[in-house]
């Protein structure tokens, strides 16, 4: 399955915005232009669909309440809406899916959020339209979507599961290397990988050893020296760890532990099993941070290289600022910039202009990056 657009209305900076997405997606603007919080969406009804304590009220509650999730240049109007069109399946057996999904807060008493409008539409055939007779009788109905319940969401239950599979990583190495002194609760999924370590543990031994080893292959052209990598328990604790050995003047050089690898060893690790673990969508937030620009500029291309080897083609959503990733010979159409406006933030592809600089072979780090950079930017160098 696949998004294929995207509609918001009142979703955090956005008070109202449409855009397409491509297979693969790249969302580049300033700082605290929406990035982060568009990606959010998706996570959102990753939460909304969980069917392990997931649901609308506690994916409303995880954000701060309404309040906080719904957009400040929304005013009058209290309904956030939420609409995107799947496609499943090519040829003659495609199917499109339109799921719609709004809610605001009911007003009164504990403030919850409640279904406004819930639709599933198949082929241009609602399966679903909410609020319907039994919610106008039970009121009650609406704190709850049909999607998170499984006795109510049979007719598009693949729809449920796809949102439910999403997966976000955005590996913080400290919280890797010193978790077992930093404790304390970690978020549900683990999006920062604290818990990364323990994923790798729960996978298959001939999968996850697969994977590592075209791991390692990767990390033996992107480090100096490397040359093993392995995962083992540790025999007292039974903790499980990943080792790595370099290139050293004895023949046996010792073994380093994941808190002894560089913070850009420990990404592109983490970066690399993500892409190789499912066919989900996959969300990264600046997977440049901490890596070379030389592997920077590699990734758009290891990306596309390992869909073409998987099963089932995955999404993936990559938010960033680099330069380097931006300059490979990206389709602009997969390019979004997002900018803030007195209107809350707007998201868009590349203009007709832009689009024949494009194809003219310039590349969007030289068309469309420029615009997302801060225009005063020069100034902070005369800070005093």
């Amino acid at each position: 399955m696949q998004i294929t657009r995207i509609k918001l209305k009142n979703w955090l900076n956005f008070r109202k915005m449409e855009v397409a997405l491509a297979e693969s997606t790249y969302v580049i603007g300033p700082n605290a232009a929406g990035k982060s919080n568009f990606l959010d969406v998706f996570r959102f009804l990753r939460t909304v669909s969980s069917p392990s304590g997931g649901g609308l009220s506690k994916a409303v509650a995880e954000r701060g309440g309404l309040k906080k999730l719904r957009c400040l240049q929304a005013r009058r109007d209290p309904e956030v809406r939420i609409q995107v069109r799947v496609v499943s399946g090519a040829g003659e057996s495609q199917e499109n899916w339109d799921y719609t999904l709004g809610f605001k807060s009911e007003g009164a008493g504990r403030q919850r959020p409640v279904v406004t409008e819930e639709k599933v539409d198949l082929n241009g055939e609602y399966i679903l339209k909410r609020p319907d007779e039994e919610d106008d009788a039970d009121k009650e109905r609406l704190t709850q979507t049909h999607l998170e319940q499984v006795g109510a969401n049979v007719g598009f239950r693949a729809l449920a599961e796809f949102f439910a599979s999403t997966t976000y990583l955005h590996l913080v190495p400290q919280l890797l290397k010193f978790a077992d002194r930093i404790g304390g609760n970690r978020l549900e999924t683990d999006p920062f990988g604290q818990g990364f370590l323990e994923g790798l543990a729960r996978t298959p031994t001939n999968t996850r050893n697969a994977r590592l080893k075209k791991i390692r292959q990767v990390l033996e052209k992107a480090v100096p020296q490397f040359q093993e990598l392995r995962f083992i328990r540790d025999e007292v604790t039974g903790l499980p760890h990943l080792e790595a050995r370099y290139k050293h003047w004895r023949p046996q050089g010792a073994w380093h532990r994941e808190d002894q690898f560089s913070d850009g060893t420990l990404r592109l690790i983490a970066l690399f099993w993500a892409m190789l673990a499912g066919d989900s969508m996959l969300l990264l937030e600046e997977p440049e941070l901490s890596l070379n620009d030389a592997i920077v500029s590699q990734i758009p291309l290891m990306i596309e290289r390992i869909k073409r080897q998987a099963k089932y083609r995955r999404q993936v959503l990559v938010t960033t600022h680099s330069e380097a990733l931006l300059g490979n010979p990206i389709d602009g159409r997969s390019v979004l910039l997002v900018l803030s406006t007195n209107d809350g933030s707007e998201i868009r592809g590349p203009n007709e202009q832009e689009l024949a600089m494009l194809n003219e072979g310039l590349r969007p780090s030289e068309v469309l990056l420029p615009k997302a950079r801060p225009k005063e930017a020069e100034h902070l160098g005369l800070f005093k």
